[in-house]
């Protein structure tokens, strides 16, 4: 039974699909269905019901299909405690957000790649907040503050923020002095999230409000510099603005706490090797 086999059922199995888990394998879907086909002759079932939506694990398929993984699993630890300190191969697939990840973390997966040059790294550039195991990454990285879940996380390094409007928003509203005075104002935001700023000791939580929205924060400095209201952005988006005069620091007496970069993977007793290589390349790079 070859694992490439196992391995590809286990991927159609969670992407519930031909099309998707090519995509993830980075395979043509003939080559999907072929591995599939030739599993199914040596088991002498049928894992999968195709449909016009998609696949459907059989009966067989859902029994089968846990086993298939651990056997994945198991395998790729057996290859990672023989193969040599510095040897990584293999696939990495990593989910970076779009609004960082092209110019803070792709230098990092560059040298990743450069430096192990036979593993595949994929990395998936977005915004949106991707489900890792049903989406088949091995791990994301993620800027802000996390909130609770399942999911392991390691903090690789601080993003420092602060809150930042135009002059000509400034001179039509105004700038907020306390984070009560904020609640008054036009907030730029990605959705609903709470804000926090330090007063002392204390850190202070609010709800902002606001009418423009976007789930980019390019986007949302972009707004901020028209003047559509105030942003709470990281420093390395809004530099090159704030020098210019572009965008003006506000509240300042109450600055953001800080916030950080994380590498997140599904829970696990122990993370894959590649993952604890990425991580310790990140410390590396964040300094």
């Amino acid at each position: 039974m070859d694992i490439e086999d196992l391995r590809t059922f286990v991927e159609v199995a969670d992407a519930a699909g031909v099309s998707p888990a090519a995509r993830r394998l980075g395979v043509s879907k003939s080559i999907v269905s072929r591995r599939l086909f030739r599993l199914e002759a040596e088991l002498g079932v049928q894992l999968l019901a195709r449909t016009t939506r998609g696949a459907a694990l059989t009966e067989a398929g859902v029994t089968f299909r846990d086993h298939a993984a651990r056997v994945c699993a198991e395998i790729d630890v057996a290859r990672e405690t023989i193969l040599p300190a510095g040897d990584l191969r293999g696939r990495l697939r990593v989910a970076a957000p779009l609004t960082f990840g092209p110019t803070l973390l792709a230098p990092a997966f560059a040298e990743l790649a450069r430096r192990h040059p036979l593993l595949h790294v994929h990395t998936c550039y977005s915004d949106r907040f991707v489900d890792l195991v049903g989406e088949g990454f091995d791990c994301a990285v993620r800027v802000g503050y996390l909130s609770d879940s399942i999911l392991m996380a390691r903090r690789v390094g601080p993003i420092h923020g602060a809150l930042v409007a135009s002059p000509d928003y400034i001179r039509e509203h105004g700038a907020p002095e306390t984070p009560d005075e904020l609640l008054t104002h036009q907030a730029l935001m990605q959705g609903t999230e709470t804000w926090q700023f330090i007063d002392g000791d204390k850190t202070i939580s609010i709800h902002p409000q606001g009418r423009f929205k976007a789930d980019n924060g390019t986007a949302l400095a972009v707004a901020a510099v028209a003047g559509l209201g105030i942003a709470w952005l990281p420093h390395c988006l809004v530099e090159d603005y704030l020098a210019s005069g572009a965008l003006t620091p506000v509240m300042t007496r109450y600055p953001p706490p800080t916030a950080g970069v994380f590498v997140v993977r599904p829970p696990g007793q122990h993370p894959a090797r590649k993952v604890r290589v990425l991580t310790e390349l990140l410390i590396e790079h964040f300094g």
